[in-house]
């Protein structure tokens, strides 16, 4: 189909002649996460408030700053997790950690590529930033990155299982005990959790859930029920598409079961549509933060549940917080 072929071709002309910032870009909904400044947005929020009827400003792959355009996810605020800080204090209370099992402890990966940064660093910056904001809470999905396939990472001299690995973290680490497992239970309220990250999910490197970790809500059945992961973005011209499907996962959030923690993902990437791409845009080409951004300020959702981002600028990580109830009446 001639029509399709110059599409594509343009498409790859496009994402390679474009030369795009390794962090995102001045416009609004790219414009640098440490222009928010939320470290306390939680502390205000009533004790019974179950986290699942929250609003909750994340990023995807949270501390993917090396290895090129890509492999980049977030704007880099220093390594050995120097970065999470910045993303906690802007307002993020949700992260995704990627981790290789090595010498049974996790480092943090994207695909081959080292992050100049360990689980103990994260542990680290998250316990010291919530003892200093007791009243606030991180939720973390975790999750094995080395499948040992070509392009990935191999694990290296480990005779422990991630959730293994992940309790000896909870044992052992002078940290470890900011973690709290709900051990496949419900979603916690507020006030059982401040001053703790919340494991969400605990998964394997192809993505298998494991069980009895994290929420219980979550299993293989229920999976694309409450989260939308629709990370393939095959061309810049298909920017759109990852966004209706964001969109139509925010809708389906708001309409539904507030005991349920519906979790969207607006990243997307491949090698011709980089993460800071699709998340911030080419010359004529909105990217799906730009979108979000017109979207959530424009129609003040009643939940958008927990959206895990690459790129985020100060307005979108406001705007997500502002949808929380206590919120809303100041906008």
């Amino acid at each position: 189909m001639p029509g399709r072929t110059v599409r594509a071709t343009a498409a790859l002309a496009l994402a390679l002649s474009v030369a795009l910032p390794a962090t995102a870009s001045a416009a609004p909904h790219c414009a640098s996460i440490t222009e928010a400044t939320n470290p306390d947005w939680m502390a205000a929020l009533p004790d019974g408030s179950s986290l699942a009827q929250l609003s909750i400003p994340g990023t995807h792959q949270s501390l993917s700053l090396h290895g090129g355009d890509l492999t980049q996810t977030q704007e880099n605020h220093g390594d050995s997790a120097e970065t999470l800080t910045a993303q906690l204090r802007a307002g993020i209370r949700a992260i995704d950690i990627r981790v290789r099992r090595y010498d049974d402890l996790f480092t943090l990966h994207h695909g081959p590529f080292y992050q100049n940064a360990n689980f103990a660093d994260v542990l680290r910056e998250a316990d010291e930033f919530l003892a200093e904001h007791p009243g606030e809470v991180v939720l973390m999905r975790l999750k094995a990155e080395c499948t040992g396939e070509i392009g990935s990472c191999a694990d290296h001299n480990s005779s422990l299982d991630v959730g293994q690995i992940l309790d000896r973290y909870r044992r052992e680490d002078p940290h470890g005990g900011v973690l709290y497992d709900p051990a496949g239970g419900a979603v916690p309220t507020l006030g059982e959790v401040r001053g703790k990250v919340v494991l969400a999910v605990l998964q394997n490197a192809h993505g298998g859930l494991l069980p009895g970790r994290g929420l219980g809500q979550f299993t293989a059945d229920t999976w694309d029920e409450y989260v939308q992961d629709r990370y393939e973005v095959p061309t810049v011209f298909d920017i759109d598409d990852k966004w209706f499907a964001v969109r139509d996962h925010l809708a389906r959030t708001a309409a539904g079961d507030p005991s349920r923690m519906f979790v969207n993902f607006s990243s997307g990437s491949s090698p011709v549509a980089h993460p800071n791409t699709v998340a911030c845009g080419a010359p004529g080409i909105r990217g799906v933060n730009d979108y979000a951004l017109e979207h959530l300020t424009g129609q003040a959702p009643s939940r958008t549940g927990v959206v895990l981002m690459d790129f985020p600028g100060a307005a979108l990580v406001n705007a997500i917080i502002a949808a929380n109830p206590d919120r809303r009446a100041a906008r």
